[in-house]
């Protein structure tokens, strides 16, 4: 199925744009594709000429009584040619697909760059996820648009040229003639798209039967179902799903079948037509004008590739609209718009003396085509190295809230501001150098465990990265094992690579967090995978972490926050109530409740770590 013509809007641009702009790439990422497309089809039109030649030229030869030795050479001169010409075009064939590739990988590059660096909002769209997905499928292969493109163009020049030579050996003909075998040839082009046309309507009907015929038998298969099978007796079930899938399945092959069959049945006689057309008119010219049998033979072999011309013309630019649709929506989704200021905004005032003071200004966030307001109405102001907690149940707004004053989102209404500017008017990529965080969501890539804390390959500081570690607990771990930080982490790229706990993996990502050094630290929910007493241990170096720097501590354990300067309370999307630990208790509001609830659950001995 080709993904593009799922799209029901016209396309940005047209086939010759989409050309232009594969042409620009390719002279930028490799110009030799552009050369060797060329190269290509001149080859191989000589090659579909010279085949074409070499029975009528042989045969004028013995119609003259040539001697034999020049009718050998000519033969002779014939079969070096096209081993010269196939060789040629194999060659090119072999040397063209390095390029190729690296044009494709270049668009590929190009997408990866815009999903990684595209304004957070977009990665919530569900429109962009899927142009995202479309995209990519129109550069995920080799017989995939960003790459098949250039067959595609190589085989429009080769009917281009072939057409023209053809015409040229055709020209001396009835002009009817070469009327009647353009017509027939356009007509069986349309025609065969009939059926094409059929399948493709109705590739959905046909996928539905396949898919369900497939999901029983991968069911009978799968060893994950084989206890239910036998316990519970489904192999009559999962046999009837198949056999009812399949009876459907054939029925349609049997209404697509009759179909070809008659276009099958149009298309010889429009070669009837043509191919009698043809000899009639030889045999006439043989008859009042002397035409001789390689004259004879000549122009039946050019009458019947000057419609193969013509119908791999059509043929190709159809393929190519169809590529250009795909290519289309690849630009388009490069083209997406972003809602953030990047190189456009605003430099970062500059001050890394922990200055910065973070507001939220009667702040409401609704998350795209949600019902309600995440966040609604929030007032808040974050002083330069304060340690504030936000804390309250799930779905209370606390992650909502990070991620707008971390500048992933904006807000629906109301403004984040930055020691009292709107941060939409800066680079949003140098605001993010503001931030260290650690998230409810890991990102561990598969690499050392120096390169994951240092978050870069090259030129990390061992010393900082040791000494990180250490803050987060993780450096006895580390030091324990055969290789140390240059322990590689994850399996899926390196063999003798380690898999982490989820408490060891959240150290990990504090020690992250604690390397960049950034003047805002931002953990939510930062020991939700650590034991009590790994818990306990965070906290007491707490101040350590955070000394220097603003730091906003997430949670929904209550217990976990009486250590930091000023505590929120929220609930829907609201602050209801705010203070110090002590404070809070004394009102005796949903925080100190809450509170209660918590703490009569540790005591009646349930686990600290409840759900998240």
């Amino acid at each position: 199925m080709n993904i593009s013509d799922t799209s029901k809007s016209k396309p940005k641009y047209n086939m010759w744009q989409n050309t232009a702009w594969m042409v620009k790439i390719a002279w930028r990422a490799h110009k030799s594709v552009l050369f060797l497309v060329l190269a290509s089809a001149l080859a191989s039109v000589s090659i579909t000429t010279a085949q074409m030649l070499i029975a009528p030229v042989i045969l004028s030869r013995v119609e003259e009584t040539a001697p034999l030795r020049e009718l050998c050479l000519t033969i002779l001169a014939f079969a070096l040619l096209l081993i010269l010409l196939n060789g040629l075009n194999g060659y090119i064939g072999e040397n063209t697909i390095f390029g190729r590739i690296l044009v494709r990988v270049k668009i590929i590059s190009l997408i990866n760059q815009k999903n990684a660096s595209t304004s957070y909002p977009n990665l919530l769209d569900t429109a962009f996820i899927q142009a995202e997905k479309k995209a990519m499928y129109a550069a995920e292969g080799n017989n995939k648009a960003a790459e098949a493109i250039w067959d595609t163009w190589k085989d429009i020049l080769v009917a281009v040229m072939g057409f023209l030579v053809y015409l040229g050996l055709l020209s001396g003909l009835n002009p009817w003639l070469l009327l009647l075998v353009t017509f027939t040839a356009i007509v069986g082009y349309i025609v065969n798209k009939k059926v094409e046309n059929w399948s493709y309507e109705h590739r959905q009907e046909e996928s539905a039967y396949s898919n369900q015929m497939n999901y029983a038998k991968n069911v009978m298969v799968d060893r994950k179902f084989a206890k239910d099978i036998r316990i519970f007796g489904l192999t009559d079930w999962i046999e009837e799903v198949w056999e009812n899938s399949y009876r459907l399945y054939r029925a349609f092959q049997v209404r697509r079948e009759r179909r070809r069959l008659w276009i099958t049945f149009a298309d010889m006689m429009l070669s009837l037509l043509r191919n009698g057309a043809a000899y009639a008119y030889l045999i006439w010219l043989a008859l009042s004008e002397g035409l001789s049998a390689s004259e004879f033979l000549l122009y039946f072999n050019a009458i019947s590739g000057f419609a193969e011309w013509i119908r791999l013309l059509l043929e190709q630019f159809g393929t190519l609209n169809t590529q250009s649709m795909d290519l289309s929506i690849l630009r388009e989704f490069l083209e997406w718009p972003e809602p953030f200021c990047f190189e456009e905004g605003k430099p970062l005032p500059g001050d890394r003396n922990g200055s910065y003071e973070l507001t939220l200004e009667q702040v409401f966030y609704r998350y795209p085509e949600a019902s309600e307001d995440t966040i609604r109405g929030v007032d808040l102001t974050i002083r330069p190295g304060e340690k504030l907690a936000v804390v309250g149940i799930n779905g209370a707004g606390k992650t909502t809230l990070v991620r707008l004053l971390c500048g992933f989102l904006d807000p629906t209404q109301g403004r984040v501001l930055l020691n009292g500017q709107d941060i939409r008017q800066y680079d949003r990529r140098q605001y993010y150098r503001l931030f260290s965080t650690v998230f409810q969501d890991f990102s561990v890539v598969d690499a050392t465990i120096a390169q994951n804390v240092a978050q870069k390959a090259v030129q990390i500081d061992e010393g900082k990265v040791l000494r990180c570690l250490d803050m987060a607990g993780l450096k006895e771990k580390v030091l324990s094992l055969p290789k140390g930080m240059d322990t590689q982490i994850g399996r899926s790229i390196y063999e003798d690579g380690i898999e982490l706990s989820g408490g060891e993996t959240q150290r990990l990502m504090l020690a992250r967090a604690l390397y960049k050094d950034g003047p805002v630290l931002v953990l939510d929910e930062p020991t939700a995978a650590l034991d009590p007493i790994a818990e306990n241990d965070i906290y007491l170096k707490y101040h350590e972490m955070t000394k220097g720097c603003t730091s906003l501590f997430i949670s929904h354990r209550l217990a976990s926050t009486r250590f930091c300067d000023r505590i929120i309370y929220m609930d829907h999307g609201q602050i209801l109530e705010e203070g110090t630990h002590e404070s809070l208790l004394a009102a005796q509001g949903e925080y100190a409740r809450l509170f209660e609830t918590q703490s009569q659950y540790y005591a009646g001995g349930g686990t600290q770590h409840g759900e998240e």
